[in-house]
């Protein structure tokens, strides 16, 4: 029930919601049309284990709601990036990206991308697990199905700007990097043909709790994991250099927070209603008791 005279301000719709559903589509269109080399079992393995450490993360801090999106959200993104051929990596990747979202907090901010880390982590320590940047193929339509699907995404999640911030500047490197060799121009573009690199830039990078407050931040955060992940793949020459920069420089992200301090992104619009009773819950409440007219007190 509303408060006597208060007009609720309008609910925005819950972007998360477009995501879990453009990254179920995804998936079951790998799996239907492309040949995914991931099995039932490890798909429903990974949405039990990450559905049940939220439920269990949501007893422990006592939260008021157990909220399933954001699990859903990295089981999904997980059951796309993810191939080991055991289960218990699996369970173990999806309880450390829902685990980490819990107990690797700074200010009720995440300090990592929960998919990000639980990837890298299950890399590191268990050797049973990659992650195949081609497993997609370079299937145009299904690259441009992706990219539709992703900038719907982040227009909703309103962190469109670190994306192409990302892209913008992961271009560059590569076409520098073509003109350095004398390469042919097809080569940085094949070199971003492909799932899991669209995955990564409007999926992964966009998550709003893991990216800057202000749009200044997010545009140098994301240069600077574009020229992370060059310096990985093509310095070091290692595999998988987007997610080794994401990680390495997510908790940078703290620190452009206090030197380019904005607002704090919600999923959704609180009402008038509910933000009056977040007021009220710290403060007590005062009557107003109207004070007589100093005029009408001398007549």
């Amino acid at each position: 029930m509303d408060a006597p005279g208060s007009t609720p301000a309008p609910r925005r719709f819950d972007p998360r919601l477009w995501q879990i559903a453009s990254l179920a589509g995804l998936l079951i269109f790998g799996l239907t049309r492309l040949d995914f080399e991931i099995a039932p079992p490890q798909i429903a393995v990974t949405l039990v284990t990450a559905l049940l450490v939220q439920w269990l993360g949501t007893r422990w801090t006592r939260l008021p709601a157990f909220e399933p999106k954001s699990a859903l959200i990295s089981a999904l993104s997980l059951c796309l990036l993810l191939r080991t051929p055991e289960l218990w990596v699996a369970a173990l990747a999806a309880a450390i990206a829902i685990g980490t979202k819990f107990i690797l907090r700074v200010r009720g901010k995440h300090v990592f991308n929960p998919t990000n880390v639980a990837l890298i982590a299950v890399i590191l320590l268990t050797h049973r697990a990659w992650v195949s940047p081609g497993q997609w193929g370079n299937v145009a339509f299904f690259a441009f199905l992706i990219a539709c699907a992703g900038g719907l995404v982040v227009y909703r999640a309103a962190r469109s700007d670190v994306t192409f911030a990302f892209l913008a500047s992961y271009a560059a490197l590569l076409f520098a990097r073509m003109a350095w060799l004398g390469q042919k121009p097809w080569v940085p573009l094949h070199q971003m043909e492909n799932g899991a690199f669209l995955l990564f830039s409007f999926f992964m990078i966009s998550d709003p709790r893991t990216t800057p407050d202000s749009r200044a931040g997010r545009i140098l955060f994301g240069a600077l994991v574009a020229l992370g992940a060059g310096i990985v793949s093509f310095v070091l020459y290692r595999p998988n250099g987007l997610l080794w920069s994401l990680v390495a420089l997510s908790p940078l992200t703290l620190l452009i927070d206090r030197l380019l301090p904005g607002r704090r992104y919600a999923w959704t619009t609180p009402t008038t209603l509910q933000l009056e009773t977040r007021h009220e819950t710290h403060a007590p409440a005062v009557a107003r008791v109207p004070v007589p007219d100093p005029a009408a007190l001398r007549a």
